[in-house]
């Protein structure tokens, strides 16, 4: 009997865990799309993952290029090959960043100018869907751990009781989740605000 207790503490703790890792790398990602989201000072993070035609081959551009930000209002670009600049500034003129890149066939500069309130609007706008987002595919993580749990009751694996703690726990998890989720959001919402 406690060896049969144990396999389901095991599998019910393996799909918590499981599941809670599933939300970390969301809520890394998400991060991640936050930091090419722009502030009124430079970053390379606004263009590095910016994903490039390199002779036909959808490349990052920090896989490309130096990407530095030597100035507050300025990120500089510098590819390694020389002929993939006209690439990397067609891509920049395509992306949503909404900045002007010019290339002095060495390098590109992309210059930072300061954001008119009407555009801090836009930016949160964006910021919000990227936000909720988030939290859609942390609530879809825990929709497929529901299901998990019920399969397993079904099983008989686990009891009624096993299940009801379990999904429980799974709230506290997503609950846990969405509110860092939120708390990334609200401070590059600030970010973006501040003048």
């Amino acid at each position: 009997m406690a060896m049969q207790q144990d396999k389901k503490e095991l599998s019910v703790d393996g799909v918590l865990a499981n599941t809670s890792a599933r939300m970390d790398k969301t809520l890394d990602v998400f991060s991640r799309e936050l930091s090419t989201i722009r502030t009124s000072r430079a970053s390379p993070a606004l263009v590095e993952n910016l994903m490039v035609d390199y002779y036909g081959v959808p490349t990052p551009l920090n896989q490309m290029a130096s990407v530095t930000a030597p100035e507050a209002s300025l990120v500089t670009i510098q590819p390694w090959d020389k002929g993939a600049l006209p690439s990397i500034e067609r891509s920049l003129l395509k992306s949503e960043i909404g900045l002007n890149p010019s290339n002095d066939g060495n390098i590109i500069r992309i210059p930072i100018p300061p954001l008119t309130q009407e555009r801090r609007l836009d930016l949160v706008k964006l910021l919000k869907r990227k936000a909720e987002d988030g939290k859609i595919a942390v609530r879809n993580i825990r929709r497929d751990a529901l299901e998990q749990l019920r399969k397993m009751e079904r099983d008989k694996q686990i009891s009624q009781d096993d299940n009801r703690r379990a999904q429980e726990r799974l709230q506290k998890v997503t609950d846990s989740h969405v509110s860092q989720a939120d708390q990334f959001s609200s401070s590059k919402e600030e970010e973006i605000m501040q003048v």
